[in-house]
């Protein structure tokens, strides 16, 4: 079942962003704010190839938006870009510091043309950062941020947990926020101005508590020995005998107690529970206990226990399961089960009003919209590079 809105709808309907294409946060940012029902229009470089095309349409972060192809490189491009920026409410790039100014895109330049406009700048060290040339993926921003060395076990060394903390939380997450509330700002100045968001500062913003813990000389840095890093056997991942995983987070005390009296540890003290010399044992007592069943049989016997105590889902499982979700928690959009627009809002609900385009699927409509003629439009389709 497709659950495809006609019109776009959400607190953002009204809010026009022009969305230089990029990768990891940009497009991330983008599908929220699209989401909750602005009206984002991409610009994808032109002369993409048939496969690119395919690769772009099949990535579902790309949901809701339309898709303009441009050769920004040229100067019929830009001057198109540039129009279209003066048009709207929000701008978003991703380049390398530097890129956006020779082409012609500069913030200053832009923000002339169009003072009311908010320009949000994602990159991955900063605009100002000694290196903001260099390039960078998450696993190196993460490093840079010093959330990398906290993730992980005691024997297992950092272990980089995909692209969720520094491309979609510390990048895409904070750009949106922080251009949601310039256009906030704006309704009472009137006024726009430019967001400079770095992957590497939003990640080490996750860090906070960490860093206040560090402060305070209770977090210790050899990774699995804190409460919370796989060092405390009451918040921990264990391995069942059927192979799959069970999740404990009996951080509280009375969630502890019922831990220790479902595992049937009936000479465990709950008032020893952070005593951490007794931590290394207890955590061999209980992975040899929970490895003597199967995954189902721990989810029956924890059935209606207050212990905090959950099975692992691989993503399949999770977006099908009825257990935790919400009816509503994940809808099939263009044939691809994915999530559905969050958080929920009462009065303007969000939605995905269409599927992730092909590069350039909208050229034509958009650039009318945004007031070219059809002899403009036929040269800048003309001027596209071909492959």
């Amino acid at each position: 079942m497709t659950h495809l809105h006609p019109h776009p709808q959400g607190p953002l309907v009204g809010v026009r962003v022009v969305e230089l294409a990029a990768l990891g946060p940009v497009p991330f940012a983008g599908m929220l704010l699209s989401d909750m029902g602005a009206d984002v229009v991409r610009i994808d470089r032109a002369g993409l190839s048939v496969e690119q095309r395919a690769r772009a349409r099949n990535n579902v972060m790309n949901r809701g938006r339309r898709s303009v192809a441009l050769d920004l490189k040229s100067s019929s491009g830009q001057a198109a870009a540039h129009r279209m920026m003066a048009q709207a409410d929000v701008l978003m790039e991703g380049f390398r510091p530097g890129v956006a100014e020779r082409l012609g895109l500069a913030p200053q330049q832009c923000l002339e043309a169009n003072p009311r406009l908010v320009y949000g700048r994602m990159s991955g060290w900063g605009q100002a950062a000694p290196n903001r040339g260099e390039p960078g993926h998450d696993i190196n921003f993460l490093a840079a941020s010093g959330l990398l060395d906290t993730i992980g076990t005691e024997d297992s060394g950092p272990v980089p947990p995909l692209m969720y903390l520094g491309d979609f939380a510390g990048g895409g997450l904070t750009l949106a926020l922080a251009i949601v509330s310039a256009l906030v700002e704006r309704a009472t100045s009137g006024r726009g101005q430019v967001i400079d968001a770095s992957i590497l500062d939003g990640t080490a913003q996750l860090g906070i508590v960490v860093q206040g813990a560090t402060a305070r000389g209770t977090w210790h840095p050899q990774r699995g020995t804190n409460a919370f890093d796989t060092g405390a056997p009451y918040y921990n991942v264990y391995a069942c005998r059927d192979g799959r995983h069970l999740a404990v987070g009996a951080v509280e005390p009375e969630f502890y107690a019922n831990l220790l009296r479902v595992l049937g540890l009936t000479d465990i003290s709950v008032e020893g529970q952070n005593d951490r010399s007794s931590w290394p044992a207890l955590k061999l007592r209980i992975a040899e206990l929970i490895r003597s069943r199967d995954l189902a049989d721990w989810v029956a016997a924890f059935q209606g226990v207050e212990a905090c105590v959950t099975p692992v889902l691989d993503i399949d499982e999770a977006m099908r399961d009825q257990r935790f979700h919400t009816p509503d928690a994940y809808v099939d959009y263009d044939g691809v089960r994915q999530s559905a627009p969050t958080p929920r809002f009462s009065r303007t609900p969000s939605g995905v009003h269409r599927p992730s385009p092909l590069p350039g699927e909208h050229s034509e409509q958009v650039l009318r919209e945004y007031g070219f003629d059809d002899d403009a439009i036929g040269r800048l389709l003309d001027d596209r590079i071909e492959q």
